[in-house]
C-alpha cells in the first residue's frame, strides 16, 4: 500500500444526530472542494473495526478530526488506530455561535446547518495549509 502525505480529516460518525452530520458535510467540502490536492478523508467505521489496510495507511499519518459530541469518537480512534492526530475540530464549539438556530436533522442540514458545515470546512481548509 502506498503513503500518502495529504492530511487526513476524519468526521465523527454521528449517524442520528444532525451534528454528526455537519461534520461529515464539513469534512466533505474542505476534502473535496477546498483542498482535494493537500487532503483526503477516511471511514472512521473502518478505524472502528480495525480494518488492517486502514490501520496501516493512518499509521504516522498527520490527521484533523471533527467531532459532534462531546465523546470525541474521531479522535480517539484516530489516536488508538495510529494516527497522529493535529487538531481536533469540535462542532460544538462552532454551534454555540449561533444560539437559537436550527441546523436541520440527522438526515438533512438546514441553511444555519450549511453555514455551520462551511464555516467548519473553513477552519479545516486554513489548518491544512499551516500544516503543510
Amino acid at each position: 500500500m502506498q503513503m500518502s502525505n495529504k492530511v487526513k480529516v476524519v468526521p465523527c460518525s454521528g449517524i442520528g444526530k444532525v451534528f454528526g452530520l455537519v461534520a461529515r458535510e464539513a469534512v466533505l467540502k474542505a476534502v473535496l472542494e477546498l483542498c482535494p490536492e493537500k487532503s483526503e478523508t477516511v471511514c472512521l467505521a473502518y478505524l472502528v473495526t480495525g480494518d488492517e489496510e486502514v490501520k496501516e495507511m493512518m499509521s504516522g499519518s498527520v490527521c484533523i478530526t471533527v467531532d459532534g459530541c462531546p465523546k470525541m469518537c474521531a479522535s480517539k480512534n484516530v489516536s488508538l488506530s495510529g494516527g497522529i492526530v493535529v487538531d481536533e475540530v469540535k462542532v460544538l464549539d462552532t454551534v454555540k455561535d449561533y444560539k437559537g438556530k436550527k441546523f436541520g436533522s440527522a438526515t438533512e442540514l438546514s441553511d444555519d446547518g450549511y453555514l455551520v458545515a462551511d464555516e467548519i470546512a473553513a477552519k479545516i481548509e486554513q489548518r491544512i495549509h499551516e500544516i503543510l
